[in-house]
């Protein structure tokens, strides 16, 4: 290829492949290679996708000699949305002329769908979630503007309550926000490297006081030297900060909170080199047909699990699906196991790159 040519090609900040007459893949450029792992220079596109709307938009370009415009999605747990161009290309210098060629260049929709989405979601569960604390707040309002005004019992009863339930909205509109971020960038794997027993013991160091609170301990054990990986360090603390305090909350005092790291396990359904993070507590367990739908969003197991449990945190229903899709953003996988009686356990594998 032409010097300026490729260099130019190569830098291009959208993933863009030169397509010969036949179908074949003449070039790809970094951002193809890097989004698109099986490229396969020199074979038929099909190989590399498999999606109809991708390879009808380069045929008709073949045929017609005309530019196309279109939009696909790669279905998968973390379905990609990309538009598409198609752009004939009369010739194209590499060592002599190419005839005939096509530029197929892909822009990324991904993350401006989910930003919609998410809005759509935002609305829709804020204006659900909100209204009943909300109704409770404007109605003991109500109240100690008329027949309680002058009942200084009430008043502090009253006010309690409302406390609480401005503390739940508070923590609901946080734990929204947090949820959409994740789930905007959670198509996009993190690059970082992170060290999980620094971040166990980072998490350690925050919710000692709270274990101590309750006569419990929080011990960590690992069976060999942890690799580092690629992460998000502090989305990984997050993960792990949501699932040791809920060990904590639902754990019986004067127990443990067990949290395990074994490298070069084999994760469920894909044998392959990784990282598992267990977190056990001892407490009443959890039904088994509540397991499934433990990380949907405002999913809460029914009030008897927690009646016995004073200072209760406000819950919004929302934090195992934060953990849930911070897991999936680094392309691991969330196993919970429970019985009755005996306490659970929440799995977190990881992969080592």
């Amino acid at each position: 290829m032409d010097d300026l040519f490729s260099v130019i090609f190569e830098h291009l900040p959208n993933p863009s492949l030169v397509v010969a007459q036949d179908r074949r893949i003449i070039f790809a450029n970094r951002a193809a290679r890097v989004a698109f792992a099986s490229v396969l220079i020199g074979k038929d596109l099909a190989l590399t996708f498999r999606h109809p709307d991708v390879l009808n938009a380069v045929d008709r370009s073949i045929t017609e000699g005309m530019a196309e415009i279109g939009e696909f999605a790669i279905p998968g747990p973390l379905a990609q949305v990309y538009e598409l161009h198609t752009v004939p290309i009369s010739e194209l210098p590499v060592g002599g002329k190419i005839r005939g060629c096509i530029l197929l260049s892909l822009h990324d929709k991904t993350k401006a769908a989910r930003s919609e989405e998410m809005r759509a979601d935002f609305v829709a569960n804020a204006s659900h979630e909100l209204r009943s604390p909300l109704s409770a707040i404007l109605g003991f309002i109500e109240t100690l503007q008329g027949p309680a005004s002058d009942d200084e019992s009430a008043r502090f009863r009253f006010l309690a309550i409302m406390g609480r339930e401005a503390e739940r909205m508070n923590r609901l509109i946080d734990d929204l926000l947090h949820l959409s971020r994740v789930e905007i960038d959670e198509h996009v794997r993190p690059r970082g490297m992170v060290d999980l027993v620094a971040c166990i013991g980072t998490v350690f160091d925050l919710l000692e006081p709270r274990a101590r609170s309750k006569s419990m301990t929080l011990d960590l054990i690992t069976r060999e030297p942890v690799k580092r990986i690629n992460g998000d360090s502090d989305q990984l603390i997050q993960v792990f900060r949501n699932l040791i305090e809920n060990a904590i909350h639902y754990g019986a005092e004067n127990t443990p909170v067990k949290v395990t790291i074994e490298s070069r396990v084999d994760r469920p359904n894909a044998p392959e080199n990784g990282i598992a993070v267990h977190v056990t507590d001892q407490g009443d367990g959890i039904a088994g047909q509540h397991i499934p739908r433990l990380t949907e969003r405002f999913y809460r197991i029914d009030n008897a699990r927690t009646r016995h449990l004073t200072k209760a945190p406000v819950s919004t229903g929302l934090g195992l699906a934060i953990v849930k899709h911070i897991i999936n953003r680094h392309r691991g996988r969330l196993k919970i196991e429970s019985e009755l009686g005996t306490g659970s356990t929440f799995s977190v594998f990881l992969p080592v790159d």
